[in-house]
């Protein structure tokens, strides 16, 4: 096992862990809740088979469903999320993603911030409809994506910097 391996072990079990024991109990204003989990399938390896990635996804989002008792909504999510992974790397490193040399931890905050940006936004989209899944609260499914992404966002960020060691 080498240390990228190791890295995404301990990713996987320590995102899981926060997302269960602390942010599950967060639930600011009645619709506010951060989803870190996220951060798993935004850092995972570009390089590493695809396959893997999307059950390794589905996984996490699974376990977070069993411990949040919400249904399968989360692991559709992240399925849904680690799938268009593709396309949101490109529309955000643009040249980096063709030729597969991008390292999330020497990135540009900017470019940092705009790919966690359309990934959490497409996750709690994807989440809240399927939470709700009714077409007449689509002001209800849109509200929480705002302020909720947003707090994911604003939470997700720090925790990538705080914890990248090569950040400038």
């Amino acid at each position: 096992m080498n240390n990228i391996t190791g890295t995404n072990i301990a990713r996987f079990i320590l995102l899981l862990l926060i997302q269960v024991v602390i942010c599950n109990h967060i639930n600011f204003l009645g619709y506010i809740n951060p989803y870190v989990y996220i951060i798993f399938i935004f850092l995972f390896p570009v390089k590493d088979e695809r396959l893997l990635f999307l059950f390794l996804s589905f996984l996490l989002g699974l376990l977070v469903d069993l411990f949040s008792d919400s249904g399968g909504v989360h692991a559709a999510a992240a399925v849904s999320l680690a799938y268009a992974r593709p396309v949101i790397l490109k529309s955000s490193f643009g040249m980096l993603y063709e030729h597969q040399s991008i390292k999330f931890n020497a990135t540009e905050i900017g470019i940092l911030i705009s790919y966690i940006t359309i990934g959490t936004i497409l996750h709690h989209l994807i989440l809240f409809s399927l939470e709700v899944f009714n077409v007449s609260e689509i002001l209800l499914i849109l509200k929480k994506t705002l302020f909720s992404s947003i707090f994911t966002i604003i939470l997700s960020v720090l925790i990538i910097i705080l914890f990248s060691r090569n950040r400038k």
